[in-house]
């Protein structure tokens, strides 16, 4: 059996802002899905009003992804098709705390508070630095609430 294409879908009350902060967190690229919107917008298969502009480009209005920059993607839609985070609008606010987080890794060329130094820079918050026989790490915050943790 071959593996499963998969992404991680991550709900949000803005999806821009918050692919945003993880491509930068990350050194991801936001995808561009413009002109393959402007396609089914001419076409008819899509109505304006899911759409807005972001960053001077068509964008879904309720959705953005952001993708590794050196993974495969189509250019006829900027979908990516490697390692990816999709985060969709949803009307509720988050409440308790996440089942599911990401983990990044600063590795041995940055220094951990460094790492989280710069995140902070880029909207996230500190939650508590946590040391166990098993390693360091600490526990964050994106700017919507969600955890993440620096190691």
């Amino acid at each position: 059996m071959t593996a499963l294409h998969w992404k991680l879908v991550i709900d949000a009350a803005d999806p821009h802002a918050q692919a945003d902060f993880w491509a930068r967190a990350l050194g991801y690229t936001v995808e561009d899905n413009g002109a393959f919107i402007e396609r089914l917008l001419a076409a008819g298969h899509a109505p304006a009003e899911l759409t807005v502009e972001v960053h001077g480009r068509r964008a879904w209005r309720d959705l953005a992804a952001v993708r590794h920059p050196d993974d495969p993607y189509e250019e006829a839609t900027g979908i990516g098709h490697g390692r990816r985070l999709l985060f969709q609008r949803v009307p509720e606010a988050k409440t308790a705390k996440n089942r599911l987080h990401i983990d990044v890794h600063a590795g041995p060329e940055r220094d951990r508070a460094a790492e989280v130094a710069r995140l902070e820079s880029l909207g996230a918050s500190v939650l508590r630095d946590v040391a166990e026989p098993g390693g360091r790490w600490t526990v964050m915050a994106d700017p919507e609430g969600n955890e993440f943790c620096v190691q």
